[in-house]
């Protein structure tokens, strides 16, 4: 469905040469993950200061890997990227889109195509042993814990931890140095999907704006940043950018 606003976004797009995207939740949200604020967010039902607190999981990590069993895995395993993700991969491949930003742990961006993704947040499709450090799929990880939980490293018996950044951790300096980078670097910031509260990756629109680039938000619910932006969609991504790639 077109209107004014989508007609609009597609311009902006058309004349940009260097886009940066940063995507939140609200993206994977289409896909059938949920938020986890809202109404309906993941954080009515679970405990974030325990599933996703390092000094937590450290001490309890049954907690989590019950959560991942009974509602982290069936969900990513069984999601698949929408239209969103397919239109950023395509506006990738046509040498637009220089650069993907994302909070979201589910791997989608890349399943959907694309391949200069940034993972703020890490991938929860990668689990990584604390001990001797060998890394393993989730399905291999999901499958020892059909047998064991919390599950340990099969080859040292170590414990096992998804390569996320949890609450307590430090986002990776070079990921982030990165993020800056492409923010500072492009000509129209997108902004989707995101609730633009977590630090400092919500900052990164800021220092878009700050170095003269265009700064769009596509989300369904009002952000602290749709007051500097140059226009704001309150829609969901799909919608949003329905028909923006060139032809």
């Amino acid at each position: 469905m077109r209107n004014e606003q989508t007609d609009t976004l597609k311009r902006y797009i058309d004349a940009a040469e260097s886009i940066t995207v940063f995507t939140g939740a609200g993206i994977s949200a289409e896909s059938g993950i949920p938020t986890y604020r809202g109404d309906d967010g993941l954080w009515n039902t679970y405990d974030p200061a325990k599933f996703a607190d390092i000094d937590y999981f450290l001490k309890d990590p049954a907690y989590y890997w019950n959560f991942f069993k009974d509602i982290r895995y069936p969900l990513i395993a069984s999601a698949e990227p929408n239209m969103a993700h397919a239109t950023l991969a395509g506006l990738e491949k046509q040498g637009l889109l220089k650069c993907l930003i994302t909070q979201n742990i589910d791997g989608l961006h890349q399943l959907g195509g694309s391949r200069n993704v940034l993972e703020l947040h890490g991938n929860t499709r990668r689990i990584k042993c604390l001990t001797c450090r060998l890394e393993y799929s989730m399905d291999e990880v999901f499958g020892i814990l059909a047998e064991q939980l919390p599950p340990v490293c099969p080859a040292c018996r170590g414990p096992l931890k998804p390569d996320v950044v949890f609450f307590g951790e430090s986002l990776s300096r070079d990921v982030l140095d990165r993020a800056v980078k492409a923010s500072r670097d492009c000509d129209l910031f997108l902004v989707i999907g995101s609730s633009l509260v977590v630090q400092p990756a919500a900052s990164l629109p800021t220092i878009a704006k700050q170095n003269g680039a265009i700064v769009i938000i596509i989300n369904k619910d009002p952000t602290p940043l749709d007051g500097m932006a140059d226009m704001v969609l309150h829609t969901g991504a799909s919608t949003a950018l329905a028909g923006v790639t060139r032809q």
